[in-house]
């Protein structure tokens, strides 16, 4: 990014499931982009968006208020003219951490507002759990109850993982629906939700 930033939101939650569904009522309400998401040590998700300040605030305000429904703890706050030092800062690079063995700075593919794709998502599926008996469990009977397809998981270290399915809206329904009643026995449920017709935000940021 070459220009001066505009106005900078930031949204953190504990989750991953959280993160992104807040992203995705963001963006379809409010006239923001995504920078990027990048991960903590501490389970947490933090989303930067850009936009203008009027924009940014009430889009951070709806983000907080979805992510706290599903128990992601949020915290948020908006940088105005963000000065050029501090953006060095956010604008994380890509990093790998080789603990949980995936990418620490998750970066848009493509352009976000340009998303082509061979088919039309109708919804998305996020179980997060903490404990990979239980995600995986949970996976296994989402995918035996309904015709969905699997996207790809998300690690947060301390057992938080996420798995992302994919279908249409009554079959991603099935299969969260189905999985999530398998985590209890087995480990703890952080969030089950489902997301449809999911903004190109949202696609771009998918592992």
């Amino acid at each position: 990014m070459n220009r001066q930033p505009r106005t900078i939101g930031i949204l953190e939650t504990t989750g991953f499931t959280p993160a992104i569904v807040a992203l995705d009522a963001m963006e379809k309400g409010f006239q923001i982009s995504v920078l990027q998401a990048e991960l903590n040590d501490m389970l947490g998700v933090c989303i930067k968006i850009l936009g203008d300040v009027s924009q940014v605030n009430t889009a951070l305000e709806t983000g907080r208020r979805v992510a706290d429904r599903l128990k992601g703890s949020p915290v948020a706050t908006t940088l105005a003219l963000c000065e050029a030092g501090t953006f060095k800062v956010l604008n994380a690079l890509p990093e790998y951490n080789p603990l949980i063995q995936q990418d620490v700075v998750h970066l848009p593919k493509g352009n976000p507002n340009m998303v082509e794709t061979k088919e039309t998502i109708a919804a998305l599926g996020f179980i997060e759990t903490q404990g990979f008996t239980a995600v995986f469990e949970a996976i296994d009977t989402a995918c035996k109850s309904a015709n969905v397809e699997v996207v790809g998981k998300e690690k947060l270290g301390g057992g938080y993982v996420t798995v992302i399915v994919k279908g249409d809206v009554a079959a991603v329904n099935t299969a969260v629906a189905t999985g999530s009643q398998k985590v209890e026995a087995l480990g703890n449920l952080v969030a089950a939700h489902v997301v449809t017709r999911p903004s190109p935000a949202v696609l771009c940021l998918l592992p």
